[in-house]
């Protein structure tokens, strides 16, 4: 199989990026990809512990925006599109075994089982397209990078065995526009909203902003400030917290693409 390059990706139509993400030929990330529709991070779990999670999603909207979540043991997420299959959709999962990273795969057809449940969260590249439209520029997506994502001292609400610290993401924002920036992703909520911080990154609990924990590198340019963003990574800090038997989540930055507008105010699909 010919693996796909980003950049012949960009600007296909959101079927079409699907497609070549389901037959295994695309596994990178999903930044700028399919856009005008609603991307989503993912957390797959046994429906032991479903309703915990879902709690904790309630106390903890800006890192965990609900979007959707499916019946139990059904992959097809037929509330986030007409012809979603949760395990081929993603081009890459990460897979948890007692809360530890086990490994990173681009199907999970194999490990599926009938008492899975999958919620799907809101995601901040949704609201960088409107960014970007703004003409405030992504260096990530400029970049074919992998935003930077950070562990934060920011304490989230507990529930059950989920715990944890927010990771939040970063965007280097001129400093005449944060106001802006602001404004505009505040009209995302399915999409983390409105930034939790600018400015000094120790602030916040991380002390090298050249190391992020997650994704790549991005510098912050004289006359820039950066920018932090509530992340769809929390969750997966909780799972391994919770240390469940099995869990599975996207890989970060690998995101599941949706038939949701992304200015949706509440995820519902557009009549067909």
């Amino acid at each position: 199989m010919t693996d796909t390059a980003y950049h012949d990706l960009i600007g296909q139509d959101l079927h079409g990026v699907r497609r070549v993400i389901r037959s295994g030929a695309y596994r990178a990330h999903t930044a700028g990809l399919g856009r005008g529709f609603l991307q989503v991070n993912l957390a797959i779990l046994p429906e032991s512990h479903a309703l915990d999670f879902m709690r904790y999603c309630q106390r903890n909207p800006k890192p965990c925006p609900l979007t959707g979540v499916s019946d139990t043991g059904n992959p097809m997420m037929f509330t986030m599109g007409r012809d979603i299959d949760i395990r081929t959709d993603v081009p890459a999962y990460n897979i948890y075994r007692n809360g530890k990273l086990s490994e990173s795969v681009t199907d999970i057809t194999d490990i599926w089982t009938d008492d899975l449940v999958v919620f799907a969260l809101g995601c901040s590249f949704t609201f960088e397209d409107a960014l970007q439209r703004a003409g405030i520029p992504m260096w990530h997506i400029d970049n074919n990078r992998t935003v930077p994502m950070y562990r934060s001292n920011i304490d989230t609400v507990p529930a059950g065995p989920f715990k944890g610290k927010m990771v939040v993401s970063m965007r280097a924002i001129p400093k005449d526009r944060v106001a802006e920036v602001t404004d505009i992703s505040r009209r995302f909520p399915l999409a983390h909203g409105a930034p939790v911080h600018a400015g000094d990154p120790t602030e916040i609990g991380i002390t090298d902003i050249a190391h992020p924990d997650w994704g790549d590198p991005a510098p912050v340019p004289d006359g820039h400030v950066p920018v932090f963003w509530a992340c769809g990574v929390t969750p997966q800090v909780a799972i391994e917290a919770a240390k469940l038997p099995l869990c599975i989540t996207h890989r970060p930055g690998h995101m599941l693409i949706t038939d949701i507008a992304e200015d949706a105010e509440v995820p519902v699909l557009a009549p067909a």
